[in-house]
């Protein structure tokens, strides 16, 4: 069968951030992580003898045009488009639209979104399966076997059967990671994907595991998707890493997997990195969990070629951790990026405003805690965002106990300003956001910056980072919400 893995243009005088992303935002200076289990799906089912077309219109810069004569031209049999919550209402309307001109192709559509809200999906469009779960690969494999050949669907699909949304039941993820093949990195465009987090190239992502093995994080859109955490074995993931440095020559990689595995697996891991050499070959980055390393297995980490570290700060008020499940401290913040520093890796900080209970007063003390690591040398970069309740998450059942949703108007879900009553007015929540990205410009922290300058590499990065912060800045610009 023909099969097109989509994420069709989206028109807007700023760039979505749709694909492996767990929190949507339309950006100014936008940038690509590359979504690996839609390019795991695409791999799988090249290597089961399909004819796959990898087609990412967003990162491609295509216009609606374009798509379009794309799909009259390839006539795929079957489309697959991830949705998020933001820019499903776009994603309905485009479907309505392909259904027009290409009613015989099989429209799939999967994401968080419709994970948690598949049967609002199936009243209104006329998409034909709404696969639930984060497993997309697996799924779209038996998807397609069942078309072509009449296997059973498995659990998670939904769609409408007499005119009612009917499902194969709950979605299970009880599929083996390791069987799947090693990603197709030609077939799915690796050179489109990048960040302003790398300093050297060639880069890419790899994706150890799906998703986070503490998934509690009430905001975590995510958690919808991958309620139960499985891991690759680390001796695939190795395997993986060499690859990519002998066929590709890769030098740096960001493992995207929501909080990078530790304990025994990351012993073995690390280990191996150290034993084949590919740890003085190949630079690592990953998400991690604060309060969940020791100094040694930093330093380990560090050993075995680690450079940055992502921690989610979130906010600087006991109250809030709580409230949000994070199950740390703030002290723990802290001791985490010291002990990681001291270790000599670099530290990433995220942070939110705009939580329903606190005050001005709280968010101004997640700024200064922010500020006071990146002037202290405690953290190297952060990343702010407005706090959005996604639909299927904790958050989103707390705001509407609590009546604090402003509106269920998808499209207002896009970070361009709070969906949620707080304390804090609009504008004066932008400015927070904004006062965030401000900190990189403080005298101090551009001094240590410029000083720690050692290559061109490293002046790559801190321009490719200085026009990131700027971009930010207009992203959440004071004024009207657009």
């Amino acid at each position: 069968m023909k099969i097109a893995i989509s994420y069709p243009p989206l028109e807007d005088d700023r760039t979505p951030t749709l694909g492996q992303n767990r929190q949507f935002q339309w950006f100014h200076n936008p940038s690509f992580i590359y979504p690996m289990v839609p390019a795991s799906a695409a791999t799988l089912l090249k290597s089961q003898g399909h004819d796959v077309l990898w087609n990412d219109a967003i990162a491609m810069s295509w216009t609606p045009a374009r798509f379009k004569e794309f799909l009259l031209k390839e006539r795929p049999e079957v489309l697959l488009i991830e949705t998020k919550t933001p820019v499903v209402k776009r994603h309905w309307e485009l479907i309505r639209d392909i259904k027009e001109y290409l009613p015989a192709t099989i429209v799939v559509i999967c994401g968080d979104h419709v994970t948690a809200l598949p049967e609002e999906t199936l009243k209104n469009c006329p998409v034909d399966f709404v696969i639930t779960g984060g497993d997309y690969d697996f799924m779209l494999s038996n998807l397609v076997s069942h078309l072509d050949e009449g296997t059973p669907l498995e659990e998670g699909f939904w769609f409408v059967e007499n005119g009612t949304p009917t499902s194969t039941g709950e979605f299970a993820l009880r599929h083996d990671l390791d069987s799947l093949p090693e990603i197709d990195r030609d077939l799915t465009r690796w050179d489109l994907y990048g960040e302003h987090l790398f300093i050297k190239s060639p880069h890419t992502y790899t994706m150890a595991g799906r998703d986070c093995w503490y998934a509690r994080c009430a905001f975590c859109s995510w958690t919808t998707l991958y309620p139960k955490f499985r891991a690759r074995s680390a001796e695939l993931v190795l395997e993986e890493i060499e690859h990519l440095s002998t066929r590709y020559g890769v030098k740096e990689i960001f493992d995207d997997t929501g909080t990078f595995p530790v304990a025994g697996w990351l012993d073995r891991f690390c280990s191996g990195m150290i034993e084949s050499g590919l740890a003085g070959k190949v630079t690592t980055s990953c998400n991690m969990r604060v309060g969940a390393l020791s100094a040694d297995e930093y330093a380990l980490m560090k050993q075995a070629g680690f450079r940055l570290l992502k921690f989610g700060l979130e906010s600087a008020n006991q109250e809030t951790l709580d409230r949000l499940d994070k199950g740390t401290t703030v002290a723990k913040i802290v001791e985490s990026c010291r002990l990681a520093k001291r270790a000599g890796l670099t530290v990433h900080l995220t942070t939110m405003v705009g939580y329903p209970w606190e005050s001005k007063a709280q968010a101004q003390a997640t700024l200064d805690l922010a500020r006071d690591l990146l002037r202290s040398g405690d953290a190297d970069m952060l990343q702010a965002t407005i706090v959005i309740p996604y639909p299927g998450t904790p958050l989103f059942r707390m705001a509407e106990e609590n009546d604090w949703l402003l509106t269920r108007d998808w499209d207002m879900f896009d970070m361009r300003g709070p969906v949620m009553r707080t304390p804090i007015p609009d504008d004066e929540l932008r400015g927070l956001t904004r006062g965030l990205y401000s900190a990189f410009l403080s005298p101090r922290f551009a001094w240590r910056t410029l000083k720690g300058i050692r290559s061109v590499d490293d002046l790559r990065f801190v321009t490719k980072a200085g026009r990131a912060v700027l971009g930010h800045l207009r992203d959440f610009r004071i004024g009207k919400r657009s």
